[in-house]
């Protein structure tokens, strides 16, 4: 985990989050049939109008739409996300972007705006902000790094899929808000060479529009409300 690096990348340990309920739709797959959680009063104004909007359909690349058509479930849009656990999405809620969610989103990106290494340090909040307005209701709070089928407690953790597809959902979502001004979302990347003791691992990407530069960012390999890493994909095709 980068700590201070990165030209100045901020490192950010807690964060503010609004305290509108969570609008959730619950389902886990295999265990239980869907169970809804009731949308917030957060329906005040803008969020009326936002929740009224239909969902039109993000345009993504072939490596992105890979992502959802290969668990079968729907990429996300403006509104919505679904957010994977349990292990490659076999469990997955729903979660609805309130006026309260995006207001807080907003002010976590704007504050960015300044340079590409300031959005990037923005970023990180925004992943932590996902981390947790979802882990009370998933019960990710107590999620481990680097969890995969060796940490037991799949229930409640992400692997290295599901921590790819939630932070590219919520990037993409931050892109589609016109929020990113330094960066675009990427293609995910791979890595892995059993030969060379480096076992398989995925992680969502941003590209800096100036440079065309590719970072790495990755929950998987930190817990609960740490930032996640972010470094170039060249370095972090290198991690073990």
């Amino acid at each position: 985990m980068l700590s201070g690096q990165l030209g100045g990348l901020l490192i950010v340990r807690e964060i503010r989050h609004s305290s509108a309920k969570l609008a959730f739709q619950d389902r886990a797959l295999f265990h239980l049939p869907f169970r809804f959680r009731s949308v917030a009063t957060a329906a005040v104004a803008f969020g009326v109008a936002l929740a009224a909007q239909p969902a039109s359909a993000m345009q993504l690349t072939p490596q992105q739409s890979e992502l959802y058509t290969s668990v079968s479930t729907s990429p996300p849009t403006a509104q919505t996300m679904t957010v994977c656990y349990g292990f490659v999405c076999r469990r997955r809620i729903e979660l609805d972007f309130t006026a309260a969610d995006r207001k807080a989103l907003v002010q976590i990106i704007v504050a960015g705006k300044a340079s590409a290494i300031a959005e990037r340090a923005a970023i990180q909040k925004a992943v932590m902000w996902f981390d947790r307005k979802v882990g009370p209701t998933l019960g990710t709070t107590t999620r481990i790094a680097r969890a995969d089928i060796r940490s037991g407690a799949d229930a409640k953790n992400f692997d290295c899929w599901d921590s790819t597809r939630n932070v590219s959902s919520l990037l993409l979502v931050l892109q589609e808000w016109g929020l990113l001004k330094h960066h675009t979302v990427g293609n995910p990347r791979y890595r892995g060479n059993i030969l060379a003791m480096q076992l398989p691992h995925n992680t969502a990407v941003i590209v800096e529009k100036q440079s065309r530069m590719e970072w790495a960012v990755d929950m998987w390999t930190t817990r609960y409300l740490q930032p996640p890493d972010v470094m170039l994909v060249e370095q972090w095709l290198k991690e073990e």
